[in-house]
């Protein structure tokens, strides 16, 4: 296993456990031995916005998404945290980007309909 696959599985894990800190280290790490790999953004990017981060949640959401345009789970993550913080826009966008994607996709259109 590679260093990014271990700190992402750690960073993971700490963050199933509540401990951000540790998560946030560990994700930052996953980051830094693979920048290009789009989960440990999108991991990141949930810590982020557990803690109230939401402008760093957004910014690795969408660093994930530009990685994995295609990443249904990233654009539903991304789609869901513009609408919490209000960019009404930018969730819109992701949703809409989950649909072409999967045209089926329940939360997607479900998400869709607040707009």
């Amino acid at each position: 296993m590679s260093e990014a696959s271990e700190r992402l599985a750690s960073g993971i894990a700490h963050k199933e456990a509540g401990d951000y800190d540790a998560a946030t280290a560990d994700l930052q790490a996953a980051i830094g031995a693979d920048p290009e790999c789009p989960e440990p953004h999108r991991q990141l990017g949930l810590v982020y916005g557990f803690t109230g981060e939401f402008d760093l949640a957004v910014e690795e959401l969408r660093r994930a998404a530009e990685l994995a345009p295609d990443a249904v789970p990233i654009l539903l993550d991304l789609g869901l945290t513009c609408a919490m913080v209000g960019m009404a826009d930018e969730a819109k966008e992701a949703f809409e980007a989950v649909l072409r994607v999967d045209p089926d996709n329940a939360a997607a259109k479900k998400n869709l309909a607040y707009f």
